[in-house]
C-alpha cells in the first residue's frame, strides 16, 4: 500500500510540472525533453579509442566502511596514483582544491551516499604529506524540479545516508581543521558573469556566445568563490588575485554520481550526471541535448574530471512507470554495495549498465525499453547518445571506449 502511495505521488507530482509547463509558469519546453533527438554524425562510424581504460570495482562496500580504501590500493597496484607526490605522479597533490562534484537533485536515494563522499574526503585529507588545500562539495541543482521541485538540496532532510539524520552540509561542517564547504550552484545559475581576468569578481555562470555546431550546447560553468575566500573557475581553475592569473592544475574535480534508470535518457551515471555542471536557466539547451552527446562538449570545453567514482551502493533499477529514475526513494532503491571508480566516464557508464544495472532490473521483474540499451545505436537509445559523447570525448583529445575487450577490469577481493 505504501509504495502504490508512493508511485501515485510521484506520478501527480510529474503532471504537476507538466501542467505548470503548458501554463506557460515555466520557460522551458518541458515536453521537448522527452522527444529524441538526432545528429547529423553517423553513429555507425563512431569507434572506441584503440587503447584499454582501466576499471576498479568494489562489490561489497556501503560507504561506511574501509571499501574506498581498498580502491585505492587496487588503483596503486595497478599503476594508477590516487596521490601525486613531489617524486610520483598521481591524482590528488597535497595543496589542491579537490571539487566533488556530487547529485543534490534528489533526495533519499536519488543523491549522492554522504558516507561515501566522507569516505573520499577523509582519503583526501589523509594525503602521505599532508593535505593543506581545499574540498569543496557542489552541485547544481538547476533550481527546479528535483524532490521538492525546487532544485538541488546539500541540506536534504532525508539524505542518502546511513545515518539519515546527517546531510552533506552537515558533513562539510563537521571538519573544523580542514578547509571543507559546500557550494550549490543553483543559488547563482540564474546570474550571467564574466571571468575573473576581465575584472567580474561575482560568482555566477559563464556563457558561451553560440551553441556548439555538432551538439548544439550552449556551454556555460560555474565560477566562485568557497566558504574560504578561494575563487574558482570550473574551467580555468583556481583565480589568484596577486598575479591576476589563474592556476589550472590545482583545481581538480572527481565526479560523483549515482547509478540510476532514467525516465528520458534510460541510464544516468556519470556521463548524464554531469548536467549539475552547466545553467540550464542560462544555456537553456543543455538537458534537451544531452542524447546528441553534449555532456562530451561540455567535458572538453570546460574540465573533464580526474577521477569519476560511481555511487552504486544503492541504485535505482525500476523502469516502470512511476519508479523509474531519476527521483529514488528509500524503498524503491535496490542495495548493490557498489561502488566503481575510473578516469573514463564512458567506459563506466557502459560497464555499469550492463553489469550492474540491467541485472538488477530483470531481478525487480522490469524490462528494458530502447531508451536502456547500450548496445543499440538507433535514436533515442542510451548507446546513441553515449556513442555521440564519447565521439565528442575523441575529438577533445580524450581517449574513451564502449566495449569490454578494451576495458581492464580490477575488483577488491
Amino acid at each position: 500500500m505504501e509504495k502504490k502511495k508512493t508511485i501515485t505521488k510521484k506520478i501527480l507530482l510529474l503532471m504537476g510540472v507538466i501542467a505548470l509547463t503548458i501554463a506557460g509558469t515555466t520557460v522551458y519546453n518541458f515536453a521537448s525533453w522527452f522527444s529524441p533527438k538526432k545528429t547529423e554524425v553517423d553513429v555507425s562510424d563512431v569507434s572506441s579509442s584503440n587503447v584499454q581504460s582501466a576499471l576498479f570495482i568494489h562489490q561489497n562496500t556501503d560507504g561506511t566502511d574501509d571499501g574506498f580504501d581498498e580502491l585505492i590500493s587496487l588503483m596503486s597496484e595497478n599503476g594508477l596514483a590516487f596521490y601525486k607526490k613531489n617524486n610520483s605522479d598521481g591524482f590528488i597533490a597535497k595543496d589542491d582544491v579537490v571539487l566533488l562534484k556530487i547529485n543534490s537533485q534528489w533526495d533519499q536515494r536519488g543523491g549522492t551516499n554522504v558516507d561515501l563522499v566522507q569516505s573520499v574526503i577523509e582519503a583526501i585529507i589523509a594525503h602521505p604529506e599532508g593535505f593543506s588545500g581545499e574540498i569543496v562539495i557542489a552541485d547544481n541543482g538547476q533550481d527546479q524540479f528535483g524532490s521538492h521541485n525546487n532544485g538541488g538540496s546539500m541540506d536534504w532532510g532525508k539524505p542518502n545516508a546511513a545515518d539519515q539524520s546527517t546531510s552533506m552540509q552537515e558533513l562539510a561542517n563537521s571538519y573544523t581543521n580542514t578547509n571543507v564547504s559546500t557550494y550549490l550552484w543553483d543559488t547563482i545559475t540564474t546570474k550571467k558573469v564574466n571571468e575573473y581576468d576581465t575584472g567580474d569578481m561575482a560568482d555566477g555562470f559563464v556563457l558561451y556566445d553560440n551553441p556548439d555546431e555538432d551538439t548544439n550546447i550552449t556551454v556555460s560553468y560555474p565560477k566562485f568563490r568557497t566558504k574560504f575566500g578561494t575563487k574558482i573557475s570550473f574551467k580555468h581553475g583556481i583565480w589568484d588575485e596577486d598575479q591576476k592569473s589563474y592556476d589550472n592544475d590545482r583545481l581538480k574535480v572527481i565526479n560523483m554520481p549515482v547509478l540510476k534508470t532514467h525516465m528520458i535518457y534510460g541510464v544516468t551515471a556519470a556521463v548524464k550526471g554531469y548536467m549539475g555542471v552547466p545553467s540550464e536557466k542560462l544555456s537553456r539547451n543543455a538537458h534537451s541535448t544531452v542524447g546528441i552527446g553534449s555532456m562530451g562538449t561540455l567535458m572538453v570545453e570546460t574540465r573533464v574530471p580526474v577521477l569519476n567514482i560511481m555511487d552504486a551502493i544503492y541504485i535505482n533499477a525500476n523502469t516502470g512507470r512511476g519508479a523509474q529514475g531519476p527521483s529514488t526513494n528509500y524503498e524503491e532503491a535496490t542495495f548493490a554495495q557498489t561502488v566503481l571508480v575510473s578516469t573514463d566516464p564512458v567506459a563506466l557508464d557502459y560497464y555499469a549498465a550492463g553489469n550492474l544495472l540491467y541485472p538488477a532490473i530483470k531481478d525487480n521483474g522490469d524490462s528494458l525499453s530502447l531508451k536502456h540499451q547500450r548496445d543499440s545505436i538507433e535514436v533515442g537509445s542510451f548507446g546513441y547518445w553515449l556513442s555521440l559523447t564519447m565521439n565528442e570525448l575523441h575529438k577533445g583529445g580524450y581517449e574513451s571506449v564502449m566495449d569490454e575487450e578494451k576495458m581492464n577490469v580490477y575488483h577488491v577481493d
